[in-house]
């Protein structure tokens, strides 16, 4: 299961695809101060990233696979500051 909802942070893991976005979604508007894990996500859809920009929540441990922390988890810092990514 690549999205795992703990307490106040959400930990996705693997590879998450378009029918994790709405799981993901539905946990973010459970907890309005969670927190996401992505330190062990290997892939995430773009619906899923969109859930993510959307949501403005601080990343507990950002991605170790080398595209989502080089374009990726900029992105998502940048939208929980109210900035542009290529700011």
């Amino acid at each position: 299961m690549p999205v795992i909802g703990k307490r106040q942070t959400v930990h996705l893991e693997g590879v998450c695809s378009v029918e994790e976005a709405e799981e993901l979604l539905a946990w973010l508007h459970k907890h309005p101060k969670g927190r996401v894990h992505m330190k062990e996500c290997r892939h995430l859809h773009t619906a899923v990233v969109q859930v993510l920009l959307c949501a403005r929540r601080p990343i507990a441990a950002p991605p170790e696979a080398p595209f989502l922390r080089r374009w990726v988890l900029p992105a998502l810092e940048a939208a929980l500051h109210g900035e542009s990514a290529s700011s």
